[in-house]
């Protein structure tokens, strides 16, 4: 076999590799595009009366995330098998968004934490490796981290808001999320950097309730109508 013919063959094997990575861009474009509409209904919890309305807002967000579920599908159809990790570049931070969100949601409607399997259950995707296309730990464990910063904003919001007991309610589940970071021994360099930001959300949380004692607002705390 001639040497024109060998390197024919491999420029189609990079194209198909091209076509492949534009086809995978497409569709986590998309995805973006949807988890920036999920986001924008989430960011009314920070209005005035947003803790008033959380039922309706979480319902709407899981309304939109099914198209997300949608394009999940379709991206985990365009994966080869064992491929995974060539391919995961491309939508590692629309997933760990994804996973932001959904623990949002989870919080706001349990004020429990999301575990891996129900962020993989609220996506519909598959939190194991061997499955090929899945939701990796890392992606969510970045995830939550995102989800302490929103809680910290929201605990200073709901104040404003008249809603004094929800900063106290927050700061119990940060300071909890935070107890269980340190219990990891974190290898990746971004997730090691966004959980040393953690201790901020966790001193501006903190710094909310401690306002809120000795201002003497604790004792005619509000609850969130759900």
């Amino acid at each position: 076999m001639d040497l024109a013919t060998v390197f024919a063959q491999y420029q189609n094997l990079l194209d198909a590799d091209q076509d492949l990575r534009e086809e995978i861009r497409l569709i986590v474009r998309e995805l973006d595009t949807t988890g920036r509409e999920v986001s924008l209904i989430l960011q009314q919890i920070h209005q005035e009366d947003g803790l008033n309305q959380i039922g309706e807002l979480c319902t709407r967000a899981k309304l939109t995330l099914s198209k997300a579920n949608e394009q999940f599908s379709k991206l985990a159809s365009k994966i080869p098998p064992n491929q995974y990790f060539r391919f995961n570049d491309h939508w590692r931070y629309v997933m760990q968004r994804y996973s932001f969100l959904c623990a949002l949601i989870f919080f706001l409607e349990s004020e429990k934490l999301a575990l891996h399997s129900d962020v993989g259950k609220l996506l519909e995707v598959s939190i194991k490796e061997e499955d090929g296309f899945h939701l990796d730990v890392e992606d969510y464990l970045s995830g939550l981290l995102q989800l302490a910063s929103e809680l910290s904003r929201l605990a200073v919001n709901s104040v404003t808001a008249g809603n004094y007991d929800l900063p106290i309610r927050i700061s119990r589940f940060v300071s909890e999320l935070n107890g269980g970071f340190r219990l990891l021994n974190l290898k990746n360099d971004s997730l090691r950097k966004r959980f040393d930001a953690l201790k901020y959300d966790v001193k501006k949380i903190e710094e909310v309730v401690y306002d809120l004692s000795i201002r003497g607002l604790r004792s005619r705390s509000l609850t969130i109508t759900k």
